[in-house]
């Protein structure tokens, strides 16, 4: 997720080095002093101008870039289990650092990562530069990524499930024989106290949990400085708590067995006695129980400054439907939960809002009540676009009025300046105190501090400095999922939906409040299928004439089954009526009534008949849309609902929402072998369905 901190100049160059600044991912790390947070809070003030200061330079030197490569990438990340087969359990890796070390050391990689030579990813798809792998927080985690940043045209889309599968292969054959990456969001008894190899107790002064070691975080100097600041800055130990699934034999109320509430190691150990476990919740302490967790984040870099933040704001909208489309977290601790994905989890894991600015105290050392955590869904819209109405804006946005009256005054915008004035109320974690010594306006270090520890369900990010990189927006809610095929698919999707946004203009506004309910909504146990979803009737544009340069869909034997219809170009009328609640299949596929809203994969479907697509490449195309489409109207089950089935009919479950060990080792056998078939061989071919298995 982007946590480790940059030198904040440009890295040198390697094979891989557009790709990584594309997506924002450091190329080179620096050591240096971090402040513990007493220090660090009277800093913060000044690293926040700083960091203006350096958002300007930024502004003032990229805002007229043009004609950018229309470029994206994706990251995949893995958890790296242990298994023991002969005792039927699985254990968490801790064993990052190695691996890592043993793929820097691969003379053919680093061959390959510099272009010479170079390998085959498939038969017939071309040569393709080696992936690079990064560590996360969790230290049995990597994270990898494309060598280089995939273009728009058909043959890259059609080579990324080619590069997963080839990532992960590398991965394999760089972690020993009992090891394998998977790509589940969170490894089920992540926090019972034994499942990690080599073993450490739990409980440490940076995490001070009472489930994990600090142990099992990276030992990057950021990490776990990032994680005693944030429990040192909100006063208390980080406090997750999920509801827990009911089922017959559960008992009720439920009370979390595994909590210790005569623990008497460190001040923090208080909070369960004073009520930081809730009754009928699983509960978690620490950092790593989010950013432990995986997901799938894709970034697109824009033609110019303007595409990007249309597509930042045409984006946001589909957050919530994609994460519940990828639902994927249905275990935690050991225990089912009554939820199915992971993203409140992680805002929960690093919410550093003191009492004051959740509002339980009166505010008398804090500025501000802030509604959200800093890991939470967008709360600003930013494009200059005639359609962004002031009523689809959050009325309870908290702004730094004095930094947003620098940033206009340094020519930026009314709508891009409350942004970033919004992002920078928050306070920066993590300060080294050689960073300090003066503001240097050719490094990014101030402004990455804030911006990159606002972890939205959107990213806007501006172009680093000392290359050519351009305006960039990341997409972040989705969940990993457990096949190459399925995380292939999402990412194909999400850049085929954005070709659409562009060339049909089409318009996805609803009011920021709703988009954050949506995300509440996501969470819900099946919520791909029993819960609706705010979203907009109409998103096509008022039909123009087309020119030379316009973007309007063409006309003609190939235009686009769905035609747009007219509308004034500037919305009137209640915005209650721009919107309703939708099914995830409605909004997917279409609904059925004349009028009714087209659907996301029709509309793709739309801009692929605009465009020169072979038949070969429509039909590998449809397997992606085929899967999404299965998943939104229920026919294919979501991973969420595939993995609770598979606890709630395995032989030891007792109906008591329990995973024992035994259950997890043959659940994450599970996972791997739909990882290598991927229901080709009819196993958990209710993710995949009948065609998959014919494929």
């Amino acid at each position: 997720m982007g946590l480790l901190r940059t030198a904040g100049g440009p890295a040198e160059e390697n094979g891989n080095e557009s790709l990584l600044r594309l997506l924002g991912i450091p190329t080179r790390s620096a050591l240096g002093t971090p402040l513990e947070w007493p220090e660090a809070k009277k800093v913060a003030g000044k690293v926040r101008e700083w960091g203006i200061e350096q958002l300007l330079a930024i502004w003032n030197r990229a805002k007229g870039k043009e004609r950018d490569a229309l470029l994206w990438g994706d990251e995949i990340e893995y958890l790296v289990v242990s298994f023991d087969d002969e005792g039927r359990e699985v254990k968490l890796s801790l064993r990052q650092a190695d691996i890592l070390d043993a793929l820097a050391k691969d003379a053919e990689l680093i061959a390959q990562g510099g272009g010479v030579p170079e390998l085959k990813v498939g038969p017939d798809r071309g040569s393709k530069t080696a992936p690079t792998f990064h560590p996360e927080f969790g230290r049995f985690m990597l994270e990898a990524t494309p060598g280089r940043p995939w273009g728009i045209g058909f043959s890259d889309l059609l080579d990324v499930e080619h590069d997963m599968k080839w990532r992960r292969q590398i991965a394999k054959d760089h972690v020993f024989d009992c090891e394998y990456p998977i790509t589940l969001t969170t490894f089920p008894l992540l926090g019972d106290r034994k499942s990690i190899t080599p073993f450490y107790p739990p409980s440490g002064p940076r995490l001070r949990s009472q489930f994990v070691p600090d142990e099992i975080a990276n030992p990057h100097i950021r990490f776990p400085t990032l994680a005693a600041n944030i429990r040192s800055r909100r006063g208390r130990k980080i406090e997750l708590n999920v509801p827990v699934f009911r089922d017959e034999n559960t008992p009720w109320p439920f009370k979390d067995p595994t909590v210790d509430y005569d623990l008497h190691t460190w001040s923090e150990d208080d909070d369960v006695r004073n009520g930081a476990a809730k009754e009928n919740c699983i509960y978690m302490d620490a950092m790593a129980f989010g950013m432990g967790s995986c997901c799938l984040q894709i970034t697109f870099q824009a033609k110019n400054i303007s595409e990007g933040r249309k597509m930042y704001d045409q984006l946001s909208p589909l957050g919530p439907i994609l994460l519940a489309l990828t639902a994927a977290t249905p275990i935690y601790k050991g225990f089912l939960a009554d939820t199915d994905v992971r993203w409140n989890q992680i805002s929960g894991a690093v919410d550093d809002r003191t009492p004051e600015e959740l509002g339980e105290k009166p505010l008398q050392n804090d500025r501000w009540r802030i509604p959200k955590s800093r890991y939470a869904s967008n709360s600003t819209y930013i494009s200059e676009d005639p359609r962004l109405r002031r009523e689809y804006l959050d009325p309870d946005l908290v702004v730094d009025e004095q930094l947003k009256a620098r940033l206009m005054e340094g020519g930026m915008d009314d709508l891009l300046a409350t942004h970033f004035a919004h992002l920078f109320i928050r306070d920066p974690i993590v300060v080294f105190a050689e960073d300090l010594k003066e503001l240097d306006l050719t490094k990014t270090d101030h402004f990455e501090n804030l911006q990159s520890t606002n972890w939205q369900h959107m990213r806007f990010k501006p172009p680093p400095t000392g290359n050519d990189i351009g305006w960039r927006v990341e997409f972040r809610p989705m969940e990993i999922q457990i096949t190459d095929f399925e995380n292939a698919a999402f990412s194909v999707f999400l850049v085929l939906i954005t070709r659409a946004i562009l060339s049909f203009d089409l318009n996805f506004y609803i009011p920021i409040p709703r988009t954050t309910e949506n995300m509440e909504t996501a969470h819900r146990r099946d919520a791909v299928l029993n819960d609706k979803f705010h979203f907009r009737k109409n998103p096509l544009p008022k039909r123009q004439p087309r020119s030379a340069n316009s973007s309007a869909p063409p006309s003609g034997p190939n235009s686009p089954r769905i035609r747009p219809i007219s509308r004034p170009p500037t919305p009137v009328g209640p915005v209650e009526d721009e919107y309703e609640l939708m099914t995830v299949d409605e909004i997917m596929n279409g609904q059925h009534a004349p009028g009714g809203f087209p659907g996301l994969i029709p509309l793709v479907e739309s801009y692929l008949d605009t465009v020169n697509v072979d038949v070969e490449t429509k039909c590998a195309l449809a397997r992606y849309l085929a899967l999404i489409r299965g998943r939104a109207n229920g026919s294919l089950w979501t991973a969420a609902k595939w993995i609770r089935h598979f606890v709630r009919e395995h032989p030891e479950y007792r109906k008591d929402s329990v995973v024992t060990s035994g259950m997890n080792y043959d659940l994450v056998k599970a996972a791997e072998r739909i990882t290598v078939h991927e229901g080709r061989d009819g196993f958990a071919k209710e993710m995949f369905g009948p065609n998959r298995v014919r494929s």
